[in-house]
């Protein structure tokens, strides 16, 4: 999250999504991992915390998922169009999705110290 946020001020939008969904993804795996010994080899970040919510089942990660769903397929899409196609996002959208991650931060860090 450190990089999204400096990729945020330095206005490098699309950089700060996408390091803002490799910190959700890569978070996600190890928690997982941490859990269960392994984790899905995909880059699906919505996948990846349905499954922390099947193996964790605390912390509110269901309802975050409920209540922000359309923001983690954006921040998903994210990763894809920032790698291969040709996508800009605003300071507007990156601040939204790096304020949503700062709040699934909140949410890893209970999982983290349930486990």
């Amino acid at each position: 999250m450190r990089n999204a946020k400096i990729d945020l001020e330095s206005g490098d939008y699309d950089l700060a999504l996408f390091h803002a969904e490799q910190f959700a993804q890569l978070y996600s795996k190890y928690l997982l991992y941490r859990r269960i010994g392994d984790f899905p080899k995909t880059h699906s970040l919505v996948k990846l915390l349905r499954d922390l919510s099947r193996v964790y089942n605390n912390c509110g990660l269901g309802e975050f998922l409920d209540k922000n769903l359309e923001g983690l397929y954006l921040l998903e899409e994210a990763y894809i169009s920032t790698r291969y196609l040709p996508r800009e996002y605003d300071r507007d959208i990156a601040l939204r999705i790096l304020t949503l991650c700062g709040r699934l931060m909140e949410v890893f860090n209970c999982l983290e110290s349930r486990s």
